[in-house]
């Protein structure tokens, strides 16, 4: 029986992995999960492991709240401790984080053949250390599964066709998540009714990424906008611990009341309801879409192009003006036709056919 370990460590890798686990049960082989810890708030992970009915991971390395360096460092120390327990046929990694880099590296330097779910994303800007896993990760592997074309043809672009791996489009491992969960989300979410929320008459936001939250002026003027919009239409935003952290530091002021971070099937109940969707989150530009809801994207650039391409994803940037206007532009847009650009939520099953 062919063993595969899997690598997790943060929430939309749980979500990701939550797919691609199920139909793992179905093949003929044995999969082990690592949870590095790097998401270690009982909200921002036990909670989906448990409503999502992922298996318990195998090893909790509870590692987090360090430096990059230091983090993932420490990770591949151990998650190579495990390989050489284990000894796997192959390992899965997920996204762009840093449990993802120090997995592909931990693995490769073993001999251990990899896969990269998520493979071939580009923002093309190295400020950002996701994509610096991403790049790093994906010129490793020997199997890169890509959720799109856009991201085929950046690996084809990057000389991929030259390298010892094999590229797939098999869609978005995403998605699959969001059309199985979203048919038991209203049974088993309580958040509408809790929050007092009405359909449509809010707007549902997430601020977490380090450019955002460690540039006290660009989180300043996001949460001016935020301030603002909510005049217009109420905000709401489940806090990131690190976002309430910098915010508490710095007595920055809210003039709505932020919620604790939610389960995912709360995730996708306000995602079916609000107006519109305000984040930094690469995962929720998609999730936005998914529902039918348009974007507006804290950033300047963003690895899911073909959002902005079909003008269902706006880049406002951190700038106060440009993402109130935003608002003002999309609030009263009849809700997004989706196109198909994420597969057909049989990802997962490809992948594990592919494997």
């Amino acid at each position: 029986m062919k063993k595969i370990l899997t690598i997790l460590g943060a929430r939309p890798q749980l979500i990701k992995a939550a797919t691609v686990s199920r139909a793992i049960k179905k093949s003929e082989m044995k999969e082990i999960i690592v949870h590095t810890g790097q998401h270690f708030d009982k909200n921002m992970s036990d909670i989906f492991i448990n409503e999502m009915g992922i298996p318990k991971p195998d090893y909790n390395l509870e590692i987090n709240s360090l430096n990059h360096g230091a983090m993932t460092g420490r990770m591949m120390e151990r998650i190579e401790d495990v390989l050489l327990v284990e000894k796997p046929d192959l390992v899965i990694v997920y996204g762009d984080t840093n449990s993802t880099l120090a997995g592909a590296l931990a693995a490769k330097k073993l001999c251990i053949k990899l896969a990269h779910i998520e493979a071939g994303l580009r923002s093309f800007n190295l400020k950002m250390p996701e994509e610096i896993n991403r790049i790093l990760t994906d010129r490793i592997s020997d199997y890169l599964f890509c959720p799109t074309d856009a991201a085929v043809r950046n690996l084809i672009a990057e000389g991929f066709k030259y390298f010892n791996s094999k590229i797939y489009k098999v869609g978005d491992v995403m998605y699959d998540a969001a059309l199985y969960y979203s048919r038991f989300s209203h049974d088993k979410s309580s958040v509408m009714s809790a929050l007092k929320l009405e359909d449509r008459n809010f707007v549902l936001c997430t601020v977490h990424r380090e450019e955002n939250t460690n540039n006290l002026e660009n989180l300043k003027s996001i949460i001016a906008a935020l301030n603002n919009i909510n005049k217009e239409t109420r905000v709401v935003l489940p806090l990131h611990p690190r976002t309430r952290n910098v915010i508490r530091k710095n007595n920055l002021k809210l003039s709505f009341s932020p919620v604790e971070p939610v389960g995912y099937f709360d995730i996708i109940e306000l995602l079916k309801h609000c107006k519109l969707v305000i984040t930094d989150s690469g995962g929720m530009q998609k999730e936005a879409y998914f529902f039918s809801k348009y974007c507006i994207t804290l950033r300047d650039e963003t690895e899911w192009v073909e959002l902005v391409e079909n003008k269902v994803n706006l880049l406002s940037g951190t700038s106060e003006d440009k993402i109130f206007q935003a608002f003002v532009k999309l609030s009263d847009k009849k809700p997004v036709k989706t196109a198909g650009l994420y597969g057909n939520g049989k990802a997962s099953e490809k992948i594990v056919e592919l494997l």
